[in-house]
């Protein structure tokens, strides 16, 4: 029996699952959650001690003895999160999160002074989102001055539960590439952005070393394994952020599956054989956590609209469900543009959530509660027009999060992007992803000897085809939705219209 610990930290919570890769089984799971700080200038922060305290919570409710037999770890994280660390590996601030948006000044400052717009897309390959963790490096070398001059590195959250799990520092290409400063075509950061921020900081020896994605980050240290309850010694996968472990979690390592994450945030994501860069700058050249390239979009608000319509609404799920499906496709004419946290994509950082086309008729509690599930959907048609604009290949909509537990919505993703969807049965794609390259991990250290390029890749798409599954009773597929066509053109234009308004 071979058992692999996976690990998610997330906006929400934390979740910790165990795995038995001989049974194919999940023998344990747990969650805890935590708060989100968050201020009126768009800061969205978290302490990383809660992190760690969530993690010791999930594996105190699980057996001790389970624990004790985990060969492997793997983590994986909400991206683009910056976590300061002290020459001693103490964490100097609080995080700022993918979510923060606090940081629009200097992304503009930085790329002012990059040459613009066009210069960031050709190379490094992604524009400066506010999202992203070099701003937040600014953000933090101008309004922390004193502790930017104790930062000796820093880490990504998922980077940091390993540095916390092993005590060594290092990145891997796929959470890297969230970063702004990875160029993507060449897997090298890019020393040139960075000299923009401080040309006085000796960059190469802030910067964690990458490492590629079969190799451990590290070794559980006795410490905490102590705290664990697990075998100090053994190895902790280079992990990823939270879309490139639900790839691996969605069977999406090779072309032509699409992963779409109905969570808090919305992704859009696939794998691509080569850099796939955006002249438009709306899909992410991201990197793989399998050794090639991600291509993503993502959008900051998906279920954050429909739970705020249910809640002004006073209207738990099943009632959410039952009145959205007494509304014909397209919500006769009512939009929403859910642009609650400002927006990513397209990015309006200080982008408002908007109802448009509401008349007396349809000014009800079904149709705000229909258009809130359309509006999320609408959002990442656009991400699935710019992937077939970039070349690449869609066959099927493997869907997740908690937005995929609905049919209605399901069978609104269907409709709106026109491919069959299919959900695996194991939900937690992220934390389920991480125990996979754990096993991956563990069986490239077990055979160092079989480790050609080719065969790394194929041992983890021969792991994916054997433990990850389809659950037959969550599928949909596309109906005759001439409504949603026409919704969709007016969600086009009405969005060209608003656009000017949020900047």
């Amino acid at each position: 029996m071979a058992i692999t610990m996976g690990i998610d930290v997330g906006t929400q919570s934390t979740k910790v699952l165990l795995y038995d890769t001989d049974l194919k089984k999940i023998l344990a799971k747990a969650q805890a959650g935590y708060d989100l700080l968050s201020r009126a200038d768009g800061s969205r922060e978290q302490e990383a001690s809660w992190w760690t305290q969530a993690i010791l919570q999930c594996c105190s409710e699980m057996d001790p003895h389970l624990l004790s037999q985990v060969a492997a770890v793997g983590v994986s994280g909400q991206q683009h999160g910056f976590v300061p660390l002290s020459q001693e590996g103490q964490v100097l601030y609080r995080v700022k999160l993918w979510c923060d948006t606090s940081t629009v000044a200097q992304c503009q400052e930085l790329t002012k002074n990059f040459g613009g717009e066009p210069r960031l897309l050709e190379d490094p390959g992604n524009l400066l989102l506010p999202g992203y963790t070099l701003p937040k490096i600014l953000w933090f070398k101008q309004f922390e001055p004193a502790l930017y001059q104790k930062m000796s590195t820093f880490a990504l959250p998922h980077n940091y539960i390993n540095f916390w799990l092993t005590g060594q520092i290092s990145m891997e290409y796929g959470d890297a590439s969230g970063t702004g400063f990875l160029n993507i075509p060449t897997r090298e950061w890019n020393m040139e952005l960075l000299r923009l921020l401080d040309d006085k900081r000796d960059w190469k020896s802030f910067l964690p070393p990458l490492r590629p994605s079969h190799e451990p980050a590290g070794y559980v240290t006795p410490e905490a394994a102590g705290l664990l309850g697990l075998r100090p010694g053994i190895p902790v996968s280079s992990g990823g952020g939270d879309n490139m472990m639900a790839a691996i979690g969605t069977g999406c390592v090779r072309p032509g599956r699409v992963a779409l994450s109905l969570g808090t945030s919305g992704t859009l994501f696939t794998t691509a054989n080569r850099p796939i860069l955006d002249p438009q700058g709306q899909v992410a050249a991201f990197c793989s956590s399998t050794g090639g390239w991600l291509p993503l979009y993502c959008t900051m608000n998906c279920t954050v609209a429909s739970e705020l319509t249910r809640k002004l609404l006073n209207t738990n799920i099943a009632e959410l469900n039952r009145l959205a499906e007494t509304v014909p496709a397209g919500s006769e004419g009512v939009l929403l543009f859910p642009f609650f946290n400002g927006e990513r994509t397209p990015n309006l950082p200080y982008g408002k959530g908007t109802f448009w086309g509401l008349t007396p008729e349809t000014m009800t509690p079904a149709h705000l509660l229909r258009a809130s599930l359309e509006g999320a959907v609408y959002g990442l048609k656009m991400g699935l027009d710019a992937f077939t604009a970039l070349g690449l290949p869609v066959q099927e909509i493997r869907l997740t999060g908690g937005g995929s537990a609905s049919s209605l919505w399901r069978q609104i993703v269907a409709d709106i992007l026109g491919f069959p969807v299919v959900c695996p049965s194991e939900q937690e794609a992220a934390c389920w992803g991480a125990a996979l390259q754990a096993e991956w991990c563990r069986s490239c250290l077990e055979e160092p000897e079989l480790l050609s390029e080719q065969s790394v890749q194929e041992r983890l798409f021969l792991l994916v085809d054997q433990h990850v599954a389809i659950d037959p009773s969550k599928k949909a597929f596309p109906s005759s939705a001439p409504a949603y066509q026409s919704a969709y053109a007016t969600y086009l234009k009405i969005l060209s219209v608003l656009s000017p308004l949020f900047q």
